[in-house]
């Protein structure tokens, strides 16, 4: 019975373990650094152990990761939103929102009912971009942001006129993605109001360049 068990943190929440040992640099792989002691019958402690562990493990790494692309991004300079992706684990979705959380990034929408997502396939059975948006308008209402997937910047530019609240321009990285960003905005931010989301493609080694949008926000 889980009431039977507790657990003693010897760590806030959110704080970084250094990957090595302070005094003798050893590699993190070799230390062993306790973060909790759990006390309780071996039986529900044998139980509750793997589960508890791989969970527990799952969720810091993720937030490790989130922290480490967040500070690479704001070391290049970029002053937008860090998003979390929206792919996650089936029946972990929590954890992995979570652990997003933790390391400082935004979580981007839990589910469906958090945000319409408009896709090349939602496109594709309406017709077009604009009718895509009109239909998505009038079941989700006014208070539900509408995101719209583009692969151009001419697509971006319809989705805007066509009332989206966020354009996320898909897989498109460097030159092209500034280049973009730029002229969206110098063209269309006077007349409308929306976001521009870049997804896909971003890793740490191309942070950096990626963060010259950050001009166009």
């Amino acid at each position: 019975m889980p009431h039977l068990c507790s657990v003693q943190w010897h760590y806030e929440e959110g704080t970084y373990i250094r990957a090595t040992d302070s005094v003798s640099g050893t590699p993190a792989g070799r230390v062993k650094v306790a973060v909790a002691q759990v006390s309780g019958p071996a039986r529900y402690l044998l139980l509750g152990e793997r589960v508890a562990l791989n969970t527990l493990a799952r969720c810091s790494g993720i937030a490790t990761a989130s922290r480490t692309l967040l500070d690479a991004a704001r070391h290049a300079g970029f002053q937008g939103i860090v998003a979390g992706t929206r792919k996650t684990t089936p029946g972990f979705r929590l954890v992995e929102k979570y652990g997003m959380i933790i390391g400082g990034v935004d979580a981007h929408r839990y589910d469906l009912s958090s945000m319409v997502m408009l896709k090349d396939n939602h496109v594709w059975s309406t017709g077009s971009i604009r009718e895509a948006v009109a239909q998505a308008r009038r079941v989700a209402g006014f208070s539900v942001r509408i995101d719209v997937e583009v692969q151009s910047e001419a697509e971006a530019e319809e989705a805007i006129r066509a009332g989206a609240d966020v354009v996320m321009l898909d897989n498109m990285v460097g030159d092209e993605l500034v280049a973009c960003a730029r002229s969206l905005k110098a063209r269309l931010s006077s007349s409308h109001r929306f976001l521009l989301e870049s997804s896909g493609g971003i890793t740490l080694a191309n942070v950096q360049a990626n963060q010259r949008v950050n001009d166009a926000h």
